[in-house]
């Protein structure tokens, strides 16, 4: 009979591995020992702030309120709306930017070098005309500054607010500055690089945004209609109110959401700390490391 201890093990090992597969494929285990365990130098130090910040539950929540936030550049929508196909593999897109963030993050310094190349590469062919006859193209380093700032600033929220160890003030400036840098390599050029910067460069962007009839339409698959298993509806729904109870409230109405401060600060809020906890529990193994690690470095 299964001791109890175990018993909790193998049941955490079971959720994490599930989580792990939904953002990062089948072969989680095999990406996360290709991508923090392979030999080499890496952009970031281990105690860098991007590290902390991309390695914690709070992501969950981050990555939700990012795609709301950058739906609203009606550019960027069109690009997404008419070439990414998120409707129909909404876990492969996850999937491929999980990836993307996870080596440039973690990753040697030579794999990340590939995945900008492979993403600058992507760019180059994703362009095209939105509804208003407006022209857009991927790699027009004034649409990626506005997808690296509406990135990093949710990222940013959702860790400050349910990270396990939120960042002091210098930490959150090296924090915008190494996401920067990330930028600046797939040609965001003078993105910014503290966090008052940050805040600066979205009230500029703010004239430019609008909720359209497509960024509604993708606000409402995130939120209400994405593919997730039954059993994990509950707790999506409260990574989802989390999101949206981040997101500033010039934000709601163009996207059809509600702005209840009382309720977010109190109810959403206590609902997002327990499920961010709960999936950094079952992400990690009872020492602390992820699952998998342990096998792979045995």
């Amino acid at each position: 009979m299964m001791r109890a201890p175990a018993l909790v093990d193998a049941v955490r090992s079971r959720i994490g591995t599930a989580i792990f597969a939904g953002v990062a494929g089948d072969d989680s285990a095999a990406a996360h020992e290709r991508i923090h365990l392979s030999a080499g130098p890496r952009w970031f130090p281990e105690d860098a702030p991007i590290r902390q910040v991309h390695g914690d539950a709070s992501m969950f929540v981050g990555g939700i309120r990012a795609l709301l936030l950058q739906s609203l550049h009606p550019l960027a929508m069109a690009g997404v709306d008419q070439h990414s196909g998120y409707q129909g593999d909404p876990w492969g897109r996850l999937q491929r930017t999980g990836w993307f963030l996870a080596t440039t993050t973690f990753g040697t310094a030579a794999d990340a070098e590939r995945a900008v190349a492979r993403v600058r590469g992507v760019h180059q062919r994703v362009r095209g005309v939105a509804a208003d006859g407006t022209a857009y193209s991927a790699s027009d380093p004034h649409l990626l500054r506005w997808v690296q700032a509406a990135e990093a600033d949710s990222f940013l929220a959702a860790h400050q607010r349910y990270g396990s160890q939120p960042l002091d003030q210098a930490g959150r400036d090296t924090y915008v500055a190494q996401t920067a840098d990330v930028a600046e390599a797939l040609g965001a050029a003078g993105s910014p690089r503290s966090e008052r910067a940050l805040r600066a460069q979205l009230d500029e962007f703010r004239a430019e945004l609008r909720g359209t009839p497509e960024a509604r339409a993708a606000a409402r698959f995130v939120l209400l209609s994405a593919p997730v298993p039954m059993v994990a509806r509950p707790g999506y729904g409260l990574l989802s109110a989390a999101a949206v109870g981040l997101l500033p409230w010039w934000s709601r109405w163009p996207l059809r959401l509600p702005y209840l401060p009382i309720a977010e600060a109190t109810v959403v809020r206590a609902a997002g700390q327990a499920v961010t906890q709960a999936i950094r529990w079952a992400t990690s193994t009872s020492d602390g490391s992820p699952p998998g690690q342990r096998a792979a470095t045995a």
